[in-house]
């Protein structure tokens, strides 16, 4: 009988360690001064700051979800890696965190050495506009989980913030105001339904689409929000913010919102991207379902006093992001939902 090695289960350990000299270059470049020893050990070594008193770690984890669909239907690797730092860092932002590290969990039957390492760049560029650093992560191959050409992603972010600086949207109340900023497109999420639609109307996915292929509207990464929004709250007090991801308007920004208040948003006082127009005409998808599903170009909901309003839009065009005045806080009327886009 002939002896089995690791080689005849598919798994090319040569491949392996290949891929970890090619991501080090790109990791090194999201080193901050805590870490004390990251990629290639067993565990990643990271001190915390002395800038912060009373620090109070704040963790995130999160997918890419069914985008990685179109991603190995396209055969566009290169910016995943991004949304999936961004779903987690943007996360743990609206609690007012600076995010200092992270990990990612790349799976797949077997390695492909180029797309993975298109992956990981992706992740250390996310790193690096997200200003963490990537200081681990898991690579691993397993033969028969996962069809070739196919794989899985997870992503783990740790930040801190001072204790006294957490933000909960304890603070908000009616009168507050609502700033919205731009989103880079769908993100990561709704791709389930992105999908369907694309299925349903079969487009050229290379066609022109407002100045650029259509499938690179739809690949567009999840904008990382981490440093504009991080000097704002160094500026003036921040009392809510609202990451929109899975749920759309409709089901984040009551996750910041007291019971008795309600969001109402001006659909008419930002600028829809027109990915979501075709989406809804292609998919004849309702008003209150893109709301629910999409982020319809609001990437993240910012809330602050009426008083600090024109000051927070200056800030944050000034750091180059595109920002509207997009609703205000009032009081909830009985069974009224807790946001209402007009």
């Amino acid at each position: 009988m002939t002896s089995l090695t690791y080689r005849d289960a598919g798994v090319d350990i040569d491949a392996g360690d290949s891929l970890v000299e090619r991501i080090k270059p790109f990791a090194k470049r999201t080193m901050r001064p805590e870490v004390m020893a990251g990629i290639g050990g067993f565990g990643a070594l990271f001190e915390i700051s002395k800038k912060f008193r009373e620090p109070v770690l704040v963790a995130g984890t999160d997918g890419v979800g069914t985008k990685l669909k179109l991603a190995f239907q396209l055969n566009r690797h290169d910016s995943v890696g991004i949304d999936l730092v961004a779903m987690s860092v943007n996360d743990i932002l609206v609690q007012g965190a600076e995010p200092l590290f992270f990990l990612d969990y790349f799976a797949c039957g077997r390695l492909d050495v180029d797309i993975a390492a298109s992956v990981i760049q992706g992740i250390a560029k996310g790193c690096e506009l997200a200003g963490c650093a990537l200081i681990g992560g898991e690579t691993a191959e397993m033969p028969s989980m996962y069809p070739d050409g196919e794989y899985d992603l997870a992503g783990f972010a740790v930040g801190a913030v001072e204790k006294a600086k957490i933000i909960d949207g304890t603070t908000i109340e009616p009168g507050d105001a609502v700033i919205g900023l731009a989103s880079s497109g769908a993100h990561s999420n709704g791709y389930s339904l992105v999908r369907k639609i694309l299925e349903r109307a079969k487009p050229d996915m290379n066609a022109d689409f407002d100045g650029r292929p259509l499938a690179e509207a739809v690949m567009a990464p999840t904008r990382i929000y981490v440093k504009p929004l991080l000097a704002l709250m160094n500026a003036l007090p921040v009392k809510g913010l609202a990451h929109i991801t899975g749920g759309g308007l409709l089901d984040n920004v009551p996750r910041i919102l007291g019971d008795s208040l309600v969001a109402t948003l001006d659909s008419t006082a930002w600028t829809r991207p027109k990915l979501f127009d075709w989406l809804q005409r292609e998919g004849q998808v309702a008003d209150s379902e893109m709301h629910r599903v999409f982020n319809c170009g609001i990437g993240m909901v910012v809330v602050v006093a009426q008083s600090h309003e024109a000051q927070a839009l200056k800030l944050l065009r000034e750091a180059g992001e595109t920002a509207w005045s997009i609703g205000t806080i009032g009081r909830r009327g009985a069974d009224q939902a807790q946001t209402v886009v007009a």
